[in-house]
């Protein structure tokens, strides 16, 4: 990766929503909870959905409190991805000074100073715990489980070369609560989502951490990146591979209809082009196939619905 590119390639782009609708004192706080980056949120979200939907049994179920839930996961979903990212960042300020695609991120560049920080993570803790509580027992107690998680994910990368399996034991929790959510349990075809979502936030944020190798390697942060190195490709693949078997499972166990499933087996064709059009070696590549996932998990949500 050249300075030019490292330059070039940073977290916060000019032109972006935060920068052209919300007031100079507030941007850094939207960029703190990554308002202007909203793939992420979609990620966290859409296994939530998944699960909502195809325990309602599809289109057909979407009404009344299923549609209250749907509002109330993406309500929380954008909250609770602020949340984990003023933690991480909170974590990684350090680190993250050192790495030129973050650098400009709002603690790193002291545009919010720690205690800022942690006022606005009280909130957003606080604002998630009301609409956890409007849901079932159990999709409670999930919520209470995955807060620990949350917070210990970003030491992950300091611990262990497998951080992206941390994340995706963390982020695919909305699989279960939005199962949970309906049934007020958790069953197979839950599980068998959540599995699917881990794998699949195995391939995409071992795409993800491709941007920051030279960076990660200098300052010793472990990834998958690092980890599969020239053969990313193919262990992306074969998580990719795995998490369609998992949810294509999990989609026969409820019944889901033919077109359902069809439509579940062709959107694997997504995550083939993916991995084709990946260029390891190219940042923006990363990035680019990175958010070409919320696509995909969009298609997996129609299939759910139909």
């Amino acid at each position: 990766m050249t300075d030019t590119n490292t330059k070039k390639h940073t977290d916060i782009k000019s032109g972006n929503v935060v920068e052209r609708f919300l007031p100079c004192r507030l941007q850094p706080y939207a960029y703190l909870m990554r308002l202007d980056r909203p793939v992420g949120t979609w990620l966290l979200l859409l296994p939530g959905w998944w699960a909502l939907i195809l325990a309602a049994g599809g289109s057909r179920g979407i009404e009344g409190e299923i549609f209250r839930l749907l509002i109330l996961f993406a309500m929380g979903a954008v909250i609770m991805r602020g949340a984990g990212c003023i933690i991480n960042d909170l974590w990684d300020q350090k680190f993250d000074r050192a790495v030129a695609r973050t650098a400009t991120r709002p603690l790193a560049a002291g545009t919010v100073s720690p205690m800022q920080a942690f006022i606005l993570l009280g909130a957003l803790l606080l604002a998630g715990l009301i609409i956890l509580c409007q849901m079932s027992l159990v999709t409670v107690l999930l919520g209470f489980m995955v807060l620990p998680l949350i917070i210990l994910y970003p030491l992950m990368k300091r611990w262990t070369w497998w951080p992206q399996l941390f994340l995706g034991i963390t982020f695919n929790f909305g699989a279960l609560m939005g199962w949970a959510a309906v049934n007020d349990v958790i069953s197979l075809p839950s599980l068998l989502l959540y599995g699917g979502g881990i794998f699949w936030t195995l391939g995409y944020d071992t795409i993800y951490a491709h941007q920051d190798r030279e960076d990660d390697m200098r300052i010793g942060i472990r990834s998958t990146a690092l980890r599969f190195g020239e053969n990313s490709k193919n262990y992306v693949a074969i998580f990719y591979t795995m998490a369609m078997i998992f949810f294509v499972a999990a989609f026969f166990l409820v019944g889901a209809g033919l077109s359902s499933v069809m439509l579940l087996i062709l959107s694997g064709a997504h995550l083939l082009g993916q991995v084709k059009a990946w260029d390891r070696d190219d940042p923006e590549s990363s990035l680019e196939v990175f958010k070409s996932n919320q696509a995909f998990g969009l298609l997996v949500l129609l299939a759910a619905i139909l």
